[in-house]
């Protein structure tokens, strides 16, 4: 038990509560954990699988003096990811967002290459 300047503060147990939990939801809550834990994993990796692959797409615009972003081709993988996760019952705007946020993150690579394209990858 730890003190704080409002007195002591109870124990608590591994999903934040103050109260006793059932050892049944306690080990439920730890399975579906690691499989949350899991899952991110291997977001992560298909995600540096994927910039892998944009960094390549990079260099090849750098050196053939191409933008560093597509919109068109952005639009369609827009509209894209939005049927996929629609069909995936994944709300198509957070999709929309997500995929934004990496387009964004690519486009500012590929802005780096375009400005230092003999530069070792991140």
């Amino acid at each position: 038990m730890t003190t704080s300047a409002t007195g002591p503060t109870p124990p608590t147990d591994p999903t934040g509560s103050a109260a006793p939990v059932d050892p049944a939801v306690r080990a439920e809550l730890g399975r579906l954990r690691d499989s949350i834990d899991n899952i991110d994993a291997a977001v992560v990796h298909m995600l540096a699988e994927r910039f892998k692959a944009t960094m390549q797409v990079g260099h090849l615009k750098a050196e053939h003096h191409l933008p560093p972003a597509d919109p068109a081709r952005e639009a369609r993988q827009i509209e894209r990811l939005r049927a996929l996760a629609e069909s995936a019952k994944l709300d198509p705007a957070f999709a929309e967002k997500l995929l934004n946020f990496i387009i964004a993150e690519v486009i500012r690579h590929h802005e780096q290459i375009a400005e230092h394209p003999t530069a070792p990858e991140a």
